[in-house]
């Protein structure tokens, strides 16, 4: 089972959001172990820039993405990508990078908090708690 996580469900493990971590840090655990788990290359500003904004260094952050490495698979971006993007139904743009990624990578899952943003994904969205309720 292959397994794109979005930025979100990332950022709960790596700022410990209290409410969303466990389920959260649940799922990257089976990345380890069970599934293979993707995050995309330009999902990577993003969660730079959102740890540099809460207060870590540039060098924590850069560990930070350097340690997701070695647990979730790190995948290109294509200029495919954002050319599918363009012609998506999905309101934010961000999120139909990440569904043509996840369709063009093969994945089973986009595991997110925020599933009605994939409402039109062409790659099942699920959240983080029914992820692991369906594991």
């Amino acid at each position: 089972m292959r397994a794109l996580l979005d930025t979100n469900v990332i950022l709960d493990v790596l700022l410990k959001r209290e409410e969303f971590y466990e389920d959260s840090a649940s799922v990257i655990k089976l990345c380890v172990a069970d599934i293979e788990g993707i995050f995309s290359v330009n999902q990577t500003t993003d969660i730079f820039y959102i740890l540099k904004r809460s207060g870590a260094s540039n060098e924590v952050a850069k560990q930070a993405i350097v340690g997701l490495n070695k647990y979730i698979g790190l995948v290109d971006s294509k200029k495919s990508d954002v050319l599918d993007a363009l012609k998506s139904n999905t309101g934010d743009f961000e999120d139909a990078i990440i569904d043509s990624i996840a369709k063009r990578e093969k994945a089973d899952y986009i595991i997110t908090r925020n599933n009605t943003d994939y409402i039109n994904s062409s790659v099942k969205a699920i959240s983080p708690s029914d992820f692991l309720k369906l594991w």
